[in-house]
């Protein structure tokens, strides 16, 4: 009997499972990678314009927030006695929350000092209050996220963070700055300039923002501001994409931001390019809620931007105030750097174990955050009735 017929049927069926399909002979599977690579390439393209046009508005809408309430700060300068550097202090601090920006308040601070109205202790004190008030900014764009039914404890941290991170480096840099002026340890340091500074995003808002400006009455610029940051937060949303892993699935470039180095010289890059900690700082709100940065990473990223954001402060007071209030701008930008740096090489773990500790006690109850706003809102307002 021969063995063989029952077999010569299963090797044209395991020939056709081993050998190449018509389809794969024609190139199919060749077709659907160059087909996927173009749908990634337009979705990538998709990204980035949202992305594009997301942070324009985003700025466009800090700036009409800015210009909408500069009135109110403009009363508030009108009725209050400022006779000392502590009420210098709370009195810059304040109207960084009115005009939700600090960079105004500081060119308001250098101006004065120009004019005789303070001196150059209260000059410095008057700055530092602007840039812990400063901070308000992102507290008040994470609010504005939890709106949008994002998590309270996503949107909101990063703001508290700010603010206690902001205080953590400034009050002891504000201590050894107003001993370096009070005792005369510095002198006047020589510098010129002849025009303001201005950030490649100021040449593209500003001309919008003035011709809205001139349309729309003053006080309806809040409610604009406020409507388009909630437009801004729109498109950001479907540029950023959710990514489940975190900065894992961003490999070796998301590994970067792990490096405290990194994100310091982040936030001090970005917040050189666009002249303001405000807009630096609340890009961090929908970064973090995405995933892309975490909380503690965002630590060092505010710590650089709060040392560069100096910049458009020192021209102004070259312009405004000359070689003195140059000084006083620049020893308090100093000091900021001294402790910065002073934390980011020698403790930053336990600096940033601290902060973050406390910032998760904060937020995690609906009380003590009330009762953290309500202490940010008081000191201020304390300050401003002490006259040494």
């Amino acid at each position: 009997m021969e063995p063989s017929p029952p077999h010569k049927p299963a090797q044209p069926v395991a020939t056709a499972v081993t050998e190449p399909t018509p389809i794969e002979q024609s190139g199919g599977p060749e077709a659907m990678p160059a087909r996927t690579i173009r749908t990634d390439w337009r979705i990538i393209a998709q990204r980035l314009a949202f992305a594009i046009i997301g942070l324009l508005l985003f700025v466009l809408a800090l700036e009409l927030l800015k210009r909408g309430a500069a009135g109110y700060g403009r009363m508030l300068i009108a009725w209050l006695d400022i006779s000392s550097a502590a009420s210098a202090l709370g009195f810059g601090w304040l109207l960084a929350y009115v005009f939700l920006s600090g960079s105004p308040v500081a060119a308001v601070a250098v101006a004065f000092f120009a004019s005789g109205t303070i001196d150059g202790l209260q000059t410095f004190t008057m700055i530092t209050g602007s840039r812990l008030g400063a901070s308000f900014i992102v507290l008040f764009v994470g609010f504005l996220y939890h709106l949008r039914g994002h998590r309270r404890a996503a949107s909101v941290s990063i703001g508290v963070l700010a603010l206690l991170t902001t205080a953590a480096i400034y009050l002891p840099a504000l201590a050894l700055g107003y001993w370096l002026l009070s005792s005369q340890l510095v002198g006047i340091i020589s510098a010129s300039a002849d025009s303001p500074l201005s950030s490649v995003i100021d040449l593209v808002v500003d001309p919008i923002v003035a011709v809205i400006a001139r349309i729309l009455p003053e006080w309806s610029l809040l409610i604009v501001g406020a409507l388009a940051l909630l437009g801004a937060f729109s498109l950001l949303d479907r540029a950023i994409p959710e990514i489940p892993g975190g900065q894992a699935i961003l490999g070796q470039a998301g590994q970067l931001l792990y490096r405290p180095w990194m994100m310091f010289l982040l936030g001090a890059a970005i917040t050189s390019f666009t002249l303001s900690v405000s807009v630096s700082l609340s890009m961090l709100v929908p970064l973090t809620v995405r995933g892309i940065i975490r909380r503690e990473n965002a630590l060092p990223y505010i710590m650089g931007a709060n040392i560069t954001t100096f910049i458009d402060t020192l021209v102004a007071a070259l312009i405004v105030g000359g070689a003195a209030a140059f000084t006083i701008v620049l020893v308090e930008m100093l000091c900021v750097a001294f402790f910065s740096l002073l934390a980011l090489l020698l403790f930053y773990r336990p600096f940033a174990r601290v902060l973050l500790e406390l910032q998760e006690y904060i937020v995690s109850s609906t009380p003590r955050l009330i009762g953290f706003l309500g202490v940010m809102l008081i000191v201020p307002l304390l300050l401003l009735v002490v006259r040494w």
